[in-house]
């Protein structure tokens, strides 16, 4: 299993669901993909639940507070990239075109984030770390393996990100599924990908996608599907490399899986 002591700045650390149903949400969760789950009483910030698989932290999930759900924010997957200082990476943001959404503030002894937006809409957050890197393993199956851009403008996004974390864009043909991006720090693993909003999707706004590595991905639909999740995109092979499928969750949120065929 992939473990982590430490993100490198610049990549994706922690994903952490907004629902509105956490029972729901949480067993749907364990039960896909095996996690455990360790509840933390936050009192006036309520419940906050870290999910561990054999023992390491992969994912976390809290209630969306009642301001957010009556703005009509629906249930959704944040994701963290990992920095040295959140508030400089804030203000470079804005002057990228971004804005801020929440913050920048202390998470108890945790760390510090904020939570932005890039210049098409897309939200995501940074993580400062002290006591919590986010989490302890990546890759492996029932762990956080992919971060994906969708947005409507590309060109426009690929200079934000690269602007804000040093991000160098690959665009590759991937045939029939058209031009895809991917991001890189330097050597090594990929930080993320991009991909145009295609017209069949319909009215998807800007978003970042977050995908969980599965042994099975037919079989990991399947067993979604019988737990109550809709199948938005059903499996499909990406030459050489793998297979994906995109889901929504019972309560609405929306996420990916994906099987490695390397």
């Amino acid at each position: 299993m992939p473990e982590y002591q430490n993100h490198e700045p610049g990549t994706f650390c922690y994903a952490e669901l907004a629902t509105t149903d956490p029972a729901v949400a949480g067993e749907f969760y364990m039960t896909l993909f095996g996690w455990n789950r360790n509840d933390q009483d936050l009192g006036e910030f309520g419940v906050y639940t870290q999910f561990d698989k054999d023992g390491k932290v992969v994912a976390a999930q809290f209630k969306l507070p009642d301001e957010q759900t009556a703005r009509q924010v629906p249930p959704n997957w944040g994701q963290y990239v990992s920095v040295d200082d959140v508030d400089g990476a804030a203000a470079r943001a804005g002057e990228l075109g971004g804005q801020t959404v929440m913050g920048p503030m202390e998470v108890f002894d945790y760390g510090r984030m904020v939570v932005l937006a890039d210049p098409a809409g897309a939200v995501f957050c940074l993580w400062q770390p002290k006591a919590n890197i986010g989490a302890e393993c990546k890759d492996d199956p029932g762990s956080m393996c992919w971060n994906e851009l969708l947005t409507s403008d590309p060109d426009q996004a690929a200079a934000f990100y690269g602007g804000l974390f040093g991000w160098r864009a690959e665009a590759m043909n991937m045939g029939d599924l058209g031009d895809y991006t991917t991001f890189h720090t330097g050597g090594g693993r990929p930080a993320a990908g991009m991909m145009p909003i295609q017209p069949e999707m319909g009215p998807v706004p800007p978003h970042w996608l977050v995908y969980f590595a599965v042994a099975d991905c037919a079989a990991t639909r399947d067993k979604a599907a019988g737990l109550g999740a809709r199948i938005l995109v059903p499996p499909t092979e990406i030459p050489g490399m793998g297979i994906f499928s995109v889901l929504q969750d019972p309560v609405g949120a929306v996420f990916g899986i994906y099987q490695s065929l390397g």
